[in-house]
């Protein structure tokens, strides 16, 4: 396997190829996807991964995948190019019978999906960025009614789009109705939340997938779903130089050998726990004087 990129997009997808005993490199002097296939053909690569490209970027990696004989880990090139523009999105979904968002100034929940080849399909855990490089999961905005309704319409939509693999729905909640906005391939950068609440790793998820085998079950159960036991993960993205991290329950750090750039997962039983475990570990990380 030739990973795209590098940093913690490489990491991710490098881990998980270890996990399921796949060899795997990355050649991050390969930025087009002309340069990307000629390695994986010189390497001796059967596929690429594409990290965490845009949708532009992974559209035109697919057709030249294509044009190789290489695999591509991601949906086909049709629902790429319906994901890339909003519009034909949208009208698959209205398709598919979901309700669509009112407006651009809803907030918003994303909620991964998993979906194999024999039809079956998972909706994970919801989040929310409530700020700039911080998001947890899973949302607070939402009542255990509107969650269960936003995993139906995910399911719903990934099955009728004929998704393979994984991907994350983004909806808006607009005066207490939920709506789709979007929706993006692959790994996006905040399957930490997720994979801590779920014990789901979603980057081998992904590859196994993609390699047609059937779909997992979280073997922890729905943390984030179960009564009275709501739990919380938090996701910060961190970047500059950092200390040590203790480690310790509930912490989780993700940082690409020679990469500044790092994401720190905190999860707790609730949002109590999680934020003095949030606080401990960017003390840590960032000083002592840092405050959550």
């Amino acid at each position: 396997m030739l990973v795209a990129g590098s940093g913690l997009a490489s990491l991710r997808a490098g881990q998980a190829c270890t996990e399921l005993g796949l060899a795997w490199c990355h050649d991050p002097l390969a930025s087009t996807p002309d340069a990307l296939a000629a390695g994986a053909e010189a390497l001796g690569c059967d596929a690429i991964h594409p990290g965490e490209m845009d949708l532009a970027e992974q559209l035109a990696l697919a057709w030249r995948c294509r044009e190789a004989g290489l695999g591509f880990i991601g949906p086909r090139e049709s629902l790429l190019a319906a994901m890339q523009d909003p519009q034909a999105c949208r009208l698959l979904m209205r398709e598919a019978g979901l309700p669509l968002a009112a407006g651009q100034d809803s907030s918003c929940v994303n909620l991964p999906v998993l979906v194999d080849r024999h039809g079956q399909a998972l909706a994970l855990v919801e989040y929310e960025a409530a700020s700039a490089g911080y998001a947890l999961a899973p949302s607070e905005k939402l009542t255990p009614e509107q969650r269960a309704y936003l995993g139906q319409l995910a399911v719903k939509g990934a099955l009728a789009v004929e998704l393979v693999g994984l991907a994350t729905l983004r909806f808006s909640l607009h005066d207490h109705q939920l709506g789709f906005v979007s929706m993006r391939p692959g790994l996006s950068g905040s399957e930490g939340l997720v994979e801590a609440l779920t014990g789901l790793d979603l980057a081998v998820e992904q590859l196994r997938l993609a390699a047609g085998q059937r779909l997992k079950r979280p073997r922890v159960g729905l943390m984030g779903h179960g009564p009275g036991r709501p739990g919380q993960a938090r996701l910060r993205c961190l970047a500059g130089a950092l200390g040590m991290l203790g480690g310790g329950p509930g912490v989780r750090l993700d940082r690409a050998a020679g990469s500044e750039a790092a994401r720190l997962v905190v999860w707790g039983r609730d949002a109590a726990e999680a934020r003095r475990r949030e606080r401990r570990a960017l003390s840590e990380l960032l000083g002592a004087g840092e405050t959550v």
